[in-house]
């Protein structure tokens, strides 16, 4: 499975993420890929406004996780930028999360070795004619 969109503003990207998460079942993980400020916190959004309506979204970067819990669903959300191995994913209880429902991580890149074999991988990355357009390409195995 692949797809590939192009979007072209951040309430595009919020959108793609939406409609991505109603697909999604409650154990799926999902492994965000992309440089600094490519949208990857406003996927994560866009994809909370589906599976936690309401939740306030915000960039777990020194929290490294941050859950959203409404009466509809579960979303953890994870900024794994600053992890340096193995051992600092389980010391944060990173492998606990993955069973209690649908799991969001950026910087995917830095922790290869735990990304789930079934898990989306979600790449997005600038088009370089544009400042503002963003190719996203979602893929499963």
């Amino acid at each position: 499975m692949k797809q590939e969109f192009i979007s072209h503003s951040t309430s595009e990207t919020e959108e793609i993420a939406s409609n991505f998460a109603k697909q999604l079942e409650k154990s799926d993980f999902v492994a965000l890929f992309g440089d600094l400020g490519v949208g990857k916190t406003a996927f994560v959004r866009g994809m909370a406004s589906t599976i936690c309506p309401g939740a306030s979204v915000k960039s777990p970067t020194y929290t490294i996780v941050n859950e959203y819990r409404t009466p509809n669903g579960e979303l953890f959300h994870f900024d794994v930028y600053r992890i340096e191995d193995d051992d600092d994913l389980y010391s944060m209880g990173f492998y606990d999360y993955l069973k209690k429902g649908t799991c969001v991580c950026e910087w995917s890149e830095n922790i290869p070795y735990a990304i789930p074999e079934n898990a989306y991988r979600v790449t997005i990355e600038r088009v370089p004619e544009s400042t503002e357009h963003r190719r996203i390409i979602i893929e499963r195995n």
